[in-house]
């Protein structure tokens, strides 16, 4: 017999956005294995007997950093307790939860995927900004902008994109704003195209700006755009205008 893990969404960083099947998770569990952008506010929700466990991995770390909250996982499930992998935004939406699951179960440990409201949709709503509009936007894709550097070739066909679809949403993309911009244009895209860059979506530090796929990145360095950070490239872009809530 082992012990259980859940693969746990914490939502976009408003700890009040949080499932409450994810509460409940981190109020019976015995250990969280929590990620980097777990708001502290959702970290206080967890009982203080329980063990918790930082294992958040930031830019430029060391890709084996995954092995390790791997381990740990089959550790303390081997050991019959139960664990919550807890995760900024949503588990399998870039969250390597579907790596984590394939792991779990190579090794036989028992485990549940919780859903959480990822950032990318998060964010924008935050912002006023629809990914999908009945006049403007009937699709929308979510992308990384950074890919898994063991990668021998680029995946993402970003000139395919650009006239393939309405609303592009990157996540995880600031540091390749200019290159990805440029490529999107060299695929057809409108140079007048709508831009914004959120920071810190749905936390009382966001913040955004927006501008065109021609000057985007320009704007980025001139007003010290630092990650976590979502791109969105749409006509929608131009709503949060008029929509916008916060």
């Amino acid at each position: 017999m082992t012990g259980k893990v859940y693969l746990v969404g914490a939502g976009p960083g408003d700890h009040k956005l949080i499932t409450m099947g994810a509460v409940e998770l981190l109020q019976k569990a015995d250990v969280v294995l929590y990620d980097r952008l777990v708001s502290k506010k959702i970290i206080s929700m967890i009982p203080k007997k329980t063990e918790k466990i930082y294992v958040g991995r930031a830019v430029g770390d060391d890709t084996t950093h995954q092995n390790t909250t791997n381990d740990l996982m089959v550790k303390y499930a081997k050991s019959k307790k139960n664990i919550v992998r807890l995760k900024g935004g949503d588990p399998i939406i870039f969250g390597r939860g579907g790596e984590e699951a394939e792991f779990l179960k190579e090794h036989k440990i028992k485990y549940e995927i919780v859903p959480g409201i990822t950032s990318g949709i998060g964010s924008a709503t935050y912002a006023g900004i629809p990914l999908t509009h009945r006049k403007y936007a009937s699709s929308v894709v979510f992308v990384t902008g950074h890919e898994d550097p063991e990668k021998k070739n680029e995946v993402v066909k970003w000139k395919r994109l650009a006239k393939s679809v309405d609303t592009i949403v990157i996540m995880m993309g600031l540091s390749r704003i200019d290159v990805i911009c440029k490529q999107l244009i060299a695929g057809g895209l409108d140079k007048k195209t709508p831009v914004a860059v959120i920071q810190n979506g749905t936390t009382p530090k966001q913040k955004m700006i927006k501008g065109t796929v021609t000057n985007i990145a320009k704007l980025v360095k001139q007003n010290k755009i630092v990650p976590p950070t979502n791109i969105i490239i749409g006509r929608v872009v131009d709503l949060s205008k008029t929509i916008g809530w916060r």
